[in-house]
């Protein structure tokens, strides 16, 4: 039985607080409840709850300080109730997707219930002062996903603690004292996120505080085909730290004791926060009363034994007994709590249901009256009537069912000459650029920092400026970046010591020391994820992928995480990182150095530069990093010991995104490439110029953006005759660029011949020199490929070749 004296050393409980934890307890219950009615009648598409965990997230929330960070799960509502920064009328906006930030500031409707964001930014984009902020990072679907930024978010306190160049930074830290939160569920422990996060967390001793809430289930999978031992906290053993071996520290609390979680997160937030020491807190026992979701019921897979269970050991009952027995309420007191509680959700709900209908029945009645005045004067009258009627019948009708029957009635009445047509169309012309602002915006910056808004500057050449190797050009770069910012931090496998296996960095680890720049575990999942965290923190971090290929293995976290921050918090959150990797021209199945099809279609919301040299790529390292968007920087692998001029003011130069570069003029033919596919089309150029065919080279330079300007249809215009050319497989970032060009460019307008993609065979390349000649575009491939296009349209000219 509970005991009042287990409170002893939990000085900050009082009757007072007591009550003012089981009212919130009961409060988060009854919305989770209301929100599965809401889901079931209609009202929202789908429902995930927090029921069931709530006092363990109380107990949570206490320790939880202005300045510190939420790393969570879709089920933290209790938490984000606690500290202030969620009410019921949000909790319920965010169910209906009401898509206006006074109403539904998490994510202005773009994410589904449960998932909670701090507004770190204001209007303009710029950073609010995090250290004031009880900060929450907007939440993803994705199990475990949330762990790698985990990392990178208690790393940055290390930094901030270590760093003394840091300490400056006000807004981000008060000096490294700040805890990141984990929250994950016990079936999501099972993926290689999390164990990874953990092993990272091991070793990097920071002040990460995992709490894994273990209900039994991963929907109807029980705990036992799940985790090794039954039990995460057994399975993890061998990480627990002792007097001779860091770790973690690892605690273990049933969630329906209210007074040992207390005293357990008071001592695992004070390990955390004073000790920098990673704790993992493993919650037992916990229950979900109404099951994983509102896509099913709970009782098609829990035995009625285990319902029982659950019942008995709900932690709202155990609490509201412990409350009774220790005297701390009588039962009539509980009873108004709990009746206030249903009454706060009820009135909560109808406020936020109304405030979400009221623009939208203004709309469909708008809507209504201007369908029925065209139906009055055209020919169509009844088709109109039937539109009419149609709208009508539709249970709660949301944007999509008027904007619909306006385009329907609009086709209907196409060719009459009705007075209410132009009536009709500025409608719809409103409502489709209004929705446009409420789900189309805020993929990359539209502040003043955005990387589209930073001015060119030109490298300066002068006679005494060096050649040197691509390598030296890069290395110089970095020297110069990390002497007058120190923002800037690099991390990734072998960057440190050896100053990375190409020599980028080399000798700067001892110039800068470990804390700038240093060397990581192969974890390519948690380095990027330590990048998302320090980046969301306020520093500018550079994180390295070792080879192109090896961020398949970051791809989920990339593109579930990073891509998608600012759009789905609507501009309320941002992590300018930047991704640095190398690739193209490489050999062997898994060493392609190509995948950019993948990325284009994966990554949209980063920026993905791909420059063919290295003053290119120090210049595109600039204006990200005086940007404030992230991004992907595929640096040349073929060109580190190829020769280049070293620019006079290496550190300055900024490059601007999207705009190509016309490598060598010509009028016959326009190849588009990038990369390292640039000096094989050049070299080709070359050639062919000796057989009489003047070629056109463009360096695309990004491909996220793409030609913003729009600048290479004026090259076909001229030529008439287009070749995309890249080393990716068929259809990938050739047909890419293919469709940039010939669609939003309407090139294909100028076409004399048909347009023609150049890329590698539709499989891996083999290992070796020969693999790579067979496999991927060459020289010879271009060359005759171009000379094909010419006979075809001039035969007597050009003879045929073989």
């Amino acid at each position: 039985m509970l005991q009042n004296d287990s409170l002893t050393g939990a000085g900050i409980l009082s009757k007072e607080n007591i009550i003012s934890d089981y009212r919130l307890a009961c409060e988060s219950r009854q919305v989770s409840l209301l929100g599965r009615k809401d889901t079931m009648g209609g009202r929202s598409k789908f429902g995930i709850f927090g029921d069931g965990k709530e006092v363990a997230q109380i107990a949570l929330a206490r320790t939880f300080r202005p300045g510190d960070f939420r790393s969570g799960y879709y089920r933290d509502q209790t938490i984000e109730a606690a500290v202030g920064n969620l009410t019921w009328q949000q909790f319920f906006a965010q169910m209906y997707a009401h898509a206006d930030l006074e109403h539904e500031p998490n994510t202005g409707g773009r994410s589904m219930n449960g998932h909670f964001s701090t507004r770190w930014l204001d209007e303009n984009g710029q950073w609010l002062d995090q250290t004031k902020l009880y900060n929450s990072v907007c939440d993803i679907s994705s199990t475990a996903g949330q762990m790698p930024r985990a990392v990178g978010l208690a790393y940055a306190s290390k930094l901030f603690r270590s760093n003394k160049q840091l300490h400056n930074l006000t807004k981000f830290s008060r000096q490294g004292g700040e805890i990141a939160y984990a929250t994950i569920g016990d079936a999501s422990t099972s993926q290689g996120m999390f164990w990874e996060a953990m092993n990272a967390a091991g070793v990097l001793q920071i002040p990460l505080l995992t709490s894994v809430w273990d209900d039994g289930y991963g929907i109807s999978v029980p705990i036992e085909y799940q985790t090794t031992k039954g039990s995460i906290s057994k399975a993890l053993a061998g990480l627990q730290r002792n007097e001779d071996e860091p770790g973690l520290e690892i605690l273990t609390v049933n969630g329906w004791d209210y007074p040992a979680l207390i005293e357990t997160y008071e001592k695992a937030a004070n390990i955390c926060r004073n000790q920098h020491v990673p704790v993992l807190v493993h919650v037992t026992e916990l229950t979900q009363p109404q099951g994983h979701s509102t896509s099913g019921s709970h009782e098609r897979y829990k035995s009625k034994q285990r319902l029982s269970w659950e019942i008995e050991r709900d932690c709202n009952v155990r609490f509201r007994d412990w409350i009774l027995k220790n005297g701390y309420a009588t039962d009539e007191e509980l009873e108004q709590i709990e009746a206030e509680a249903k009454e706060t959700a009820s009135q909560s709900r109808n406020r936020a249901w109304q405030a979400y209908r009221k623009d939208l029945d203004k709309e469909y009645l708008e809507t209504i009256q201007l369908v029925q005045n065209a139906g009055r004067e055209s020919q169509f009258a009844s088709e109109l009537s039937n539109v009419v009627n149609e709208l009508s019948r539709t249970y709660l009708p949301v944007r999509r069912d008027m904007i619909a029957s306006v385009r329907k009635v609009l086709r209907i009445i196409g060719k009459e000459d009705n007075p209410f047509k132009a009536s009709l169309k500025d409608s719809l012309r409103t409502s489709i650029q209004e929705n446009q602002a409420r789900f189309n915006t805020h993929l990359y910056s539209e502040s003043p920092e955005s990387p589209l808004h930073v001015q060119p500057v030109a490298p300066i050449f002068s006679d005494d400026s060096p050649v040197v190797d691509g390598r030296e050009v890069i290395r110089t770069f970095f020297n110069a970046t990390f002497e007058k910012n120190e923002k800037v931090v690099a991390l990734g496998e072998d960057i440190g010591m050896i100053g990375d296996v190409n020599q980028g960095f080399a000798g700067l680890q001892e110039k800068f020391g470990e804390l700038r720049i240093t060397d990581t575990g192969i974890r390519e999942t948690t380095i990027i994820g330590q990048g998302i965290g320090m980046a969301m923190r306020g520093l500018r971090p550079i994180v390295e992928i070792q080879y192109f290929d090896y961020i398949y293995y970051a791809l989920a976290t990339l593109t579930d995480d990073l891509a998608s921050l600012r759009y789905r918090t609507a501009g309320g959150q941002k992590a300018p990182l930047i991704i640095r990797t190398r690739g193209h021209r490489l050999e062997g199945i898994w060493h392609s150095g190509s995948p950019m099809g993948t990325m284009l279609s994966s990554l949209r919301g980063l920026h993905v530069i791909v420059p063919r040299n290295f003053v290119q790529a120090a210049g595109f390292y600039n204006t990200l990093l005086r940007g404030d968007d992230p991004g992907l920087i595929v640096e040349p692998l073929n060109s580190y010991r190829q020769k280049e001029t070293l620019p006079d003011n290496i550190g300055e130069i900024c490059i601007p995104l999207g705009q190509p570069e016309i490598l060598r003029e010509g009028k016959h033919i326009t190849i588009v490439t990038y990369g390292s596919m640039c000096r094989i089309v050049m070299e080709a150029a070359s050639q062919l110029q000796g057989v009489g065919i003047d070629v056109e080279v463009i360096d695309v330079q990004t491909l996220l953006p793409f030609d913003i300007n729009s600048s290479i249809v004026e090259s076909i215009k001229k030529t008439n005759r287009v070749i995309f050319a890249d080393e990716d497989l068929p259809g990938s970032a050739s047909g890419y660029m293919m469709q940039q060009v010939l669609e939003k460019q309407n090139a294909y307008r100028w076409l004399d011949s048909a347009p023609v993609t150049i890329s590698a065979k539709d499989h891996r390349p083999p290992y070796g020199s020969d693999g790579d000649y067979f496999s991927k575009p060459n020289m010879d491939d271009i060359f005759e490929t171009v000379y094909q296009i010419m006979r075809e349209a001039e035969p007597e000219i050009y003879p045929e070749l073989f």
